[in-house]
């Protein structure tokens, strides 16, 4: 039998997809011994939003959290997601910080880090690459699937040698928007296989459909893992549910290390959870079925959301088909990247604003002239020119990678925090999100004494 690995990712992206990242880790710390017990070959519960949304809306540190969930978590492999350069923000950090963000996260239990850069600008994720290899981590390269005239399975297949020629211990193709078609997931699992000699993992969501035929034609293929969640929190914008592709590979002949029992059981826990949030509002129903104009207009679920939030926000909700078709033209100007964060929030927004104004780029979004000038690294393809002169009128771009042309910044922080914060944690809580990490401090700050104290950490004090 040939075995697949199962990531569960009810406690990361599932949530996050669903519910915005909102489950606090009371709510899921009593399963946390069965997950571990379950022969998944990752729990992925770390980074995307998590840390963003532990600070602004769950009022948790998301260090403890992360020290917590290790605590419990002995033997399956810990997982996390990380923007490269990015690292769980929405700017280019100097490499220093990058580094520090890394060691950080392997010292207080991260095992496997899945690095991706939203245009696959592999000078972007190198820093994070070579930390995690440093520090003894799993480093996970990964692909950002996409379509357009400039991608196709030659061009992934090329960046896939690239990933393993930096030393990435696996590589992972991230379909964020469940764009992936069932033939051509074979062909590209296929191909890349071919390509390079470390293991190949498929991640991708139920979006527009397609999750589950796309996991068992890329399993047909060769694929060495897939992305799941837990039924009560899977489909939709979320991964396939685990019990189904679990049954499904099965009795295919594939040996997937888990038992639909315990697989059951942990359904079990989590059904009054996705009831609660269903009662509450915070799960919408219309996020748990197909959306298969997706795979036309190519917008992830996420980035539907706020573009609908904010042509609500100005009483033009009427001019959402507008908005829809102005998507795929300002991507095509941009050089067609891939609409996972921060490009879909960039690609989406100046959509609104060309609909808005009634009138294409008469106002140029500051993130989309960074974007132009090279702040986010090399477009995949080539940008329109009319643009880049709205954009940058006679500025010239960036030669070579932008984060080069940042000055540290971990000890310069350290040293203004002095007296604020208690931990070199803290300080990178702050580099990550300033004024969300300040407000939580004083937060915290207001906590009884015993709730505040670092319960059994090593991390330096500053």
């Amino acid at each position: 039998m040939k075995k697949i690995h199962i990531t569960e990712t009810v406690l990361r992206d599932a949530n996050q997809s669903l519910i915005a990242t909102r489950l606090p880790y009371e709510k899921f710390a009593p399963i946390l011994k069965e997950l571990d017990n379950a022969g998944y070959y990752s729990l992925e519960c770390w980074g995307g939003a998590t840390f963003d949304s532990c600070l602004r809306y769950l009022n948790e540190d998301p260090w403890e959290r992360l020290k917590k969930i290790k605590s419990i978590v002995k033997k399956t492999p810990l997982q996390m997601l990380l923007r490269g350069q990015n690292i769980l923000g929405y700017k280019h950090y100097p490499d220093d910080v990058v580094r520090e963000f890394v060691k950080m996260s392997v010292y207080h239990g991260m095992d496997i880090i899945r690095i991706f850069d939203a245009l696959n600008d592999y000078d972007n994720i190198e820093v994070a690459m070579d930390e995690t290899i440093k520090q003894g981590a799993h480093a996970q390269g990964t692909i950002v699937y996409t379509v357009s005239p400039i991608h196709d399975v030659k061009n992934y297949a090329n960046l896939a040698k690239r990933l393993e020629n930096m030393g990435a211990n696996s590589i992972c193709i991230k379909d964020m928007a469940g764009l992936i078609m069932p033939d051509i997931a074979y062909d590209l699992v296929k191909g890349i296989k071919e390509e390079v000699k470390i293991p190949v993992f498929l991640h991708s969501h139920c979006t527009n459909g397609m999750g589950e035929m796309s996991y068992y034609r890329a399993a047909q293929a060769g694929v060495d893992g897939i992305d799941t969640a837990i039924s009560a929190f899977s489909s939709g914008t979320s991964q396939p549910p685990t019990e189904t592709m679990h049954q499904a590979l099965t009795s295919a002949g594939f040996d997937t290390n888990l038992s639909i029992d315990k697989l059951t059981s942990i359904n079990n826990f989590f059904k009054p959870i996705r009831q609660e949030v269903l009662d509450s509002g915070l799960l919408d129903p219309k996020v748990l079925t197909p959306q298969p104009e997706g795979l036309r207009n190519q917008i992830p679920g996420g980035m539907l959301s706020n573009m609908i939030a904010q042509l609500k926000a100005q009483n033009s909700i009427g001019k959402l088909d507008a908005v829809l078709q102005e998507v795929p033209r300002v991507r095509e100007d941009l050089g067609y990247p891939p609409l996972v964060t921060p490009m879909s929030q960039m690609v989406g927004t100046q959509a609104t604003v060309n609909v808005l104004t009634g009138e294409r780029y008469k106002m140029v979004l500051k993130e989309v002239k960074a974007y132009c000038k090279g702040e986010y690294g090399k477009a995949p393809g080539k940008i329109n020119p009319e643009v880049m002169k709205k954009a940058l009128g006679d500025d010239e771009t960036i030669k070579g990678r932008y984060a080069s042309t940042l000055e540290p910044a971990f000890e310069k922080t350290k040293e203004l925090l002095k007296g604020k914060v208690s931990s070199n944690e803290d300080v990178l809580s702050y580099l990550a999100f300033p004024q969300i990490a300040e407000e939580f401090f004083e937060k915290r700050a207001q906590k009884p004494s015993e709730e505040i104290l670092r319960k059994e950490t090593n991390s330096e004090v500053i």
